[in-house]
């Protein structure tokens, strides 16, 4: 059967080690609910399948060196099967052996497709998967990247381009086990019954316009930032004339 799904109230699926070591609530519990309470998924959300991701992160945070090695190549060859965390994680390790372009493109790589995977999710909490992720990873990429402005904006519009073009080949359904929904049906299970796995999304005939908007709404805001810090930075010294 592989790897039993359970939802850790506060961070959702049990996204590895790393992050429940290290994500906080970020969301208002129901009442009776506990942080770091694990609850067993009922319902339409039993069957959404993250054995694969749940594999991969604990490969990539507790695997040796060599099968680490082998996980990368697995999401290099073929990045469109892999739920978002994958993402996350593929970026920490690759940081640790200093290839720190490539963490930034994996790790804002993961970010982008995770909000998306929020936008079109119809449970708005959702979104505290995102903000757990971006807590446990993001850190030292983000200094990495801001240490040169213009790289940092032309790395993003290449993470923007390689989303468009790059298929989505995994179950977005993942991300419903981070939001409150799924966390009010695991312990009430007769609930549960009244959710079925169309009423988890958005219509799919609107995901492509919901992804564009995710896509365009991202780049701005890196745009607005990076122009933000831009305008901090003091003026460069005049040219000294030439002899």
């Amino acid at each position: 059967m592989g790897v039993t799904t359970t939802i850790r109230v506060g961070v959702g699926l049990l996204l590895g080690a790393a992050v429940l070591a290290q994500a906080h609530t970020l969301e208002p519990l129901p009442a009776g609910v506990s942080a770091g309470q694990v609850l067993v998924p009922q319902g339409v959300y039993a069957h959404i399948d993250t054995r694969q991701t749940q594999e991969m992160l604990q490969t990539l945070t507790q695997g040796s060196a060599e099968q680490q090695q082998a996980a990368l190549e697995r999401v290099r060859a073929a990045p469109e099967r892999f739920q978002p965390p994958v993402l996350y994680a593929m970026s920490q390790v690759l940081f640790k052996a200093k290839l720190y372009h490539e963490a930034a493109f994996w790790f804002y790589a993961g970010q982008l497709r995770a909000r998306f995977d929020v936008n079109r999710s119809t449970d708005p909490t959702t979104r505290q998967a995102v903000d757990a992720l971006n807590q446990v990873y993001g850190a030292p990429i983000n200094r990495y990247l801001f240490q040169d402005l213009d790289r940092a904006l032309d790395l993003i519009a290449n993470v923007v381009a390689w989303d468009r073009k790059t298929p989505y080949d995994y179950d977005p359904h993942w991300i419903n086990l981070h939001g409150m929904q799924a966390v009010q049906a695991a312990r009430d299970p007769q609930s549960a019954g009244a959710r079925t796995a169309a009423s988890l999304s958005q219509p799919p005939s609107e995901w492509a316009a919901i992804a564009e908007r995710t896509r365009a709404k991202y780049f701005k805001s890196f745009q607005d930032a990076i122009t933000g810090m831009q305008d901090k930075l003091p003026p460069s010294p005049p040219a000294q004339p030439s002899r």
